[in-house]
């Protein structure tokens, strides 16, 4: 029998959520059908002292209905350490100084409260950077601010992307192509608006064809989709009106995923989703807040809310196991 927990959600706000496909929302949904008890609060609403980290947060309950999706209780000030037995940490990006202090306080209690994903992976692994680890499984890329450096790499590639760093969500992607004709242009409204390079790419034809969402669950694939590009896009994701297909993996996908498995366990990872264009090129690895979980149920049956909970309960029983031994 599963024990009931305590589970916080550091998330953004419940009500500007949309229900239909967020995935946030179908792990709050599953693990309320588990008998657990649910708590929600924002990243800002953290405080530390003393060695205590706690937030002021709403007992929620959820349901399916769109417009009354959620009912909050009074407030509580809850210890995340002593009173929470999983904390999901599920606010959006961007992946700026407050994104990483939420890792650093949630790291103090992560000893005693599980956090999914693991708070020193997540702030050691953004979605542009930990890809280069894989550097052999991806396109062409470029990390820089120099106009000169991206022209050059135009030059050899003849048409590139060009975006942001720590961007999320399909949000500000720029295909240029090989003219190049507003390349000097982009590049100065990008580095007057970021501080950290950019990332280009070599541009993929292949995108037209869908950018596949792959989610795996302790460094297993739990499911896929395919993402279609709206009527004049290049961008797939959802969120900026993409459209989703049912999928299976490329030969090259699974070696993919055979690779970077073991290490997402390793780091604590229990929950990310990789994309991947033209069933061979990986473009991102996202740690962050991972979505994708409900086109999947949709198309194929698979309960991936309850393949992660799952997940939780063997690291909680691993843990639990430890404790015992030592």
């Amino acid at each position: 029998m599963i024990k009931p927990l305590t589970v916080a959600v550091q998330m953004d706000p419940l009500d500007q959520i949309n229900i239909a496909g967020d995935s946030t929302f179908a792990l709050m949904l599953s693990a309320q059908a588990r008998g657990h008890r649910l708590f929600h609060y924002a990243a800002e609403d953290l405080n530390w002292s003393d060695g205590r980290l706690w937030a002021r947060a709403h007992p929620v309950t959820v349901q399916r209905v769109a417009g009354d999706h959620f009912r909050f209780g009074d407030p509580v000030s809850l210890d995340i350490g002593e009173q929470a037995d999983v904390v999901l940490m599920r606010q959006d990006p961007p992946f700026d100084l407050g994104y990483i202090t939420a890792t650093h306080l949630l790291e103090r209690v992560a000893d005693r409260t599980l956090i999914v994903n693991d708070p020193v992976s997540v702030r050691n692994a953004p979605e542009k950077m930990f890809v280069l680890d894989y550097a052999r499984f991806m396109p062409p890329t470029l990390v820089t601010r120099s106009l000169e450096e991206a022209r050059a790499f135009l030059r050899r590639h003849g048409e590139i992307v060009v975006k942001p760093l720590h961007g999320n969500g399909g949000k500000a992607i720029f295909h240029v192509r090989a003219a190049g004709e507003n390349l000097s242009a982009l590049i100065e409204v990008f580095n007057q608006t970021w501080r950290e390079p950019h990332m280009v790419q070599a541009f993929l034809p292949d995108v037209a064809k869908g950018d596949k969402r792959i989610v795996l669950i302790d460094g297993v694939v739990a499911g896929a989709i395919n993402r279609l590009p709206g009527e004049g896009e290049i961008r797939s994701n959802l969120a900026v009106g993409g459209s989703a297909q049912k999928t299976a993996l490329t030969p090259r996908e699974r070696e993919i995923c055979d690779a970077l498995g073991p290490e997402l366990k390793r780091r604590g990872l229990i929950f990310v989703g990789i994309d991947v264009i033209g069933g061979e090129w990986l473009t991102e690895i996202n740690v962050t807040s991972p979505t994708g979980i409900v086109a999947i149920e949709a198309f194929d049956g698979t309960d991936v809310a309850g393949l992660i909970w799952d997940a939780v309960d063997r690291r909680l029983e691993e843990r639990a196991l430890a404790e015992r031994a030592a």
